[in-house]
C-alpha cells in the first residue's frame, strides 16, 4: 500500500512538470528565434524563412503533451485502485469485527461429535468448555397373577457442560436433570451435578460443590455404562447419593500406576439441593480401592475395550452421617420428628478380561434409632428410620463389538425393628433376577437395552415379571 502512494506521488508530480513545460514551449521558441531583418527595399521585399529551432520546437510539443496524457491516465488507474485496496481493508475490518476467533489466526477451536457433544476450546489451552445432552426412553411391561401392565415414559433428560477454566487442570462440571423421574418430591430444583475441582497436584486432588458421595461404586457409575436398565435394588436402597461438600482424592496415590486411590469427602449429610438452616450434619466418608494389575476404566460396567490383560479393581468405603433428618440418610422422606446417626459401609470389586465382565457389591445402612414418637394434634404420631443390608452380583460378556449379554442377582434385607415399609419391601421384592442383551451402535452413546427380571420376596410362586425395552441416547 505505502509503495502505490509513492508511485502515484512521483507519478504526478512529473505529471505536472511535463505539463508546466509543454505549456511554457512555444513562447520559449518564438523567445529564441532571430530577429527578421530589416525590410528591404519596396522592390525587393522578402518573408524571413523560418529558422531551424522554430521547427524543432513545434515538433517536440505533441509527443510530450502525449506523455502527459499517459500520465494522467497512469494515475487515474493508481487511484482506482488504491480506493479498491481501500473498501476491500474495510471489508476485512468489519468481518474481523463479526468474528473475531476466527479472523485472529484461529484462537479458538469448535469440535463436535457424536455422543461427545460439542466443544470450544481456546488455542492457549486456558478455557474449554463441552456441552452434551442424554435421553433416556424406556417401555416397561409388568405381569403378575392379577394384572398385566405397561409403562412408557421418558426417563430421564440430561444437559451437562464441563471443561476447564484458566488452566487444564481447574475444572468444572454441571449437570442438570429435567426427566420426571429425576426429581425428588420436595425438591424441584434441576441441579444434579455443580463443582469446581482441582486436579495439579496428583495425590491431591480438591473437589467442592454437589456431587455424588464416594460411596458404593456401583452407584458412582456412569449411567450411560450400566449393563442393567435399572441399577440393583441393594445399591437404590442403601446408596448414599449426592451431597453438598468437599472432596480430596487421588486416582493414583504414590505415582503406582493407578494401583492406588483414595477419597476423603466432608459434607452437610442432608442430600442435594436442601434449603434452609439445618442444625444436623456433617457427613464424612472414607474409601480405599485397589488395583493390583494397574488403572483401567472401572467406572463402567462392561468390557467394551477388551481389556488384553486381566483387570481388578477392590474397594471399601465407611461412612458416618451425623444427625440427619432424611430417612434414608442423605435422601429420601424428611423427618420432622428428630434425626438420627447413621453408619455406613460398603465392599465393591470389578473385574474384566477380554470381554468379559463381573461385579459383585455388598452395602449396610445402620441408624442408631428406629423410630420417633411425638404428640401431634392430640395423636401419637411415630416416624421411622430404615437400616438394612444387602448384595448383588452381576456377569457381562461381549459376543461380539456391539452385542453383549448380562445376568445379576440381587436381595436385600431389613434389619429387626426398622421401618415397616422396609420389611414389607423385603418381603414382597427383596429378590431380583434376570439378565439382559445390550445392542451398542455407538458404544455407550448410542445403545438399546432389553431385559427381563423376577422379582419375588419369602414366597417365590407371588412374584412378578418385569420387562424392559430401553434406548439411551447421549449427543
Amino acid at each position: 500500500m505505502k509503495s502505490i502512494h509513492r508511485k502515484k506521488s512521483h507519478m504526478v508530480r512529473a505529471a505536472a512538470a511535463l505539463s508546466l513545460f509543454a505549456a511554457a514551449l512555444p513562447s520559449q521558441a518564438s523567445a529564441q528565434a532571430p530577429a527578421a531583418p530589416p525590410a528591404a527595399p519596396p522592390p525587393t521585399p522578402a518573408a524571413p524563412a523560418p529558422t531551424p529551432p522554430e521547427i524543432g520546437a513545434a515538433e517536440g510539443v505533441e509527443p510530450l503533451r502525449r506523455r502527459v496524457a499517459e500520465l494522467e491516465q497512469q494515475q487515474r488507474a493508481l487511484q482506482e485502485r488504491l480506493d479498491a485496496e481501500r473498501r476491500a481493508a474495510a471489508e476485512a475490518a468489519a468481518s474481523a469485527a463479526a468474528q473475531p476467533a476466527k479472523d485472529k489466526g484461529g484462537d479458538v477451536s469448535v469440535t463436535a461429535g457424536a455422543g461427545k457433544g460439542f466443544t470450544v476450546k481456546t488455542a492457549d489451552g486456558r478455557f474449554s468448555s463441552t456441552i452434551r445432552a442424554r435421553v433416556q426412553v424406556r417401555e416397561t411391561f409388568t405381569h403378575t397373577a392379577e394384572d398385566d401392565t405397561h409403562e412408557i415414559n421418558v426417563r430421564t433428560v440430561r444437559l451437562t457442560t464441563s471443561g476447564h477454566f484458566i488452566s487444564p487442570d481447574l475444572k468444572y462440571n454441571v449437570q442438570l436433570a429435567f426427566g420426571g423421574n429425576d426429581f425428588e418430591k420436595d425438591s424441584p430444583s434441576p441441579i444434579f451435578d455443580a463443582f469446581v475441582e482441582y486436579t495439579a497436584i496428583r495425590d491431591l486432588n480438591v473437589r467442592v460443590g454437589q456431587f455424588l458421595a464416594p460411596f458404593n461404586r456401583a452407584r458412582t457409575l456412569r449411567e450411560v455404562s450400566l449393563q442393567q436398565t435399572e441399577r440393583p435394588i441393594a445399591v437404590r436402597e442403601f446408596n448414599l447419593d449426592r451431597d453438598v461438600g468437599l472432596m480430596l482424592s487421588s486416582p493414583d496415590l504414590f505415582g503406582l500406576g493407578g494401583r492406588l486411590q483414595y477419597n476423603l469427602f466432608l459434607g452437610g449429610g442432608e442430600g442435594r439441593n436442601r434449603f434452609g438452616a439445618q442444625k444436623h450434619g456433617p457427613l464424612a466418608v472414607a474409601r480405599l480401592a485397589v488395583r493390583p494389575f494397574g488403572a483401567f476404566d472401572d467406572d463402567q460396567d462392561g468390557d467394551l475395550s477388551r481389556e488384553a490383560k486381566p483387570r481388578l479393581a477392590v474397594g471399601v468405603t465407611g461412612a458416618y452421617n451425623h444427625q440427619t433428618n432424611r430417612q434414608h440418610s442423605t435422601f429420601g422422606t424428611t423427618l420432622s420428628l428428630g434425626a438420627a446417626d447413621y453408619l455406613h459401609g460398603a465392599a465393591d470389586l470389578i473385574f474384566k478380561y477380554a470381554g468379559f465382565s463381573l461385579a459383585a457389591e455388598a452395602v449396610v445402612r445402620h441408624a442408631e434409632r428406629d423410630s420417633f414418637e411425638a404428640e401431634v394434634d392430640g395423636a401419637v404420631a411415630r416416624e421411622w428410620t430404615r437400616s438394612g443390608y444387602g448384595y448383588f452380583a452381576q456377569a457381562g460378556y461381549l459376543l461380539t463389538d456391539h452385542v453383549e449379554v448380562a445376568a445379576r442377582w440381587d436381595q436385600i434385607f431389613a434389619e429387626r425393628g426398622t421401618d415397616p415399609k422396609l420389611v414389607d419391601l423385603v418381603d414382597a421384592q427383596g429378590k431380583q433376577v434376570g439378565g439382559g442383551l445390550n445392542v451398542y451402535l455407538n458404544g455407550y452413546a448410542l445403545k438399546l437395552q432389553g431385559d427381563y427380571f423376577y422379582i419375588f420376596g419369602k414366597d417365590a410362586s407371588e412374584g412378578r415379571h418385569v420387562g424392559r425395552l430401553q434406548l439411551d441416547a447421549s449427543f
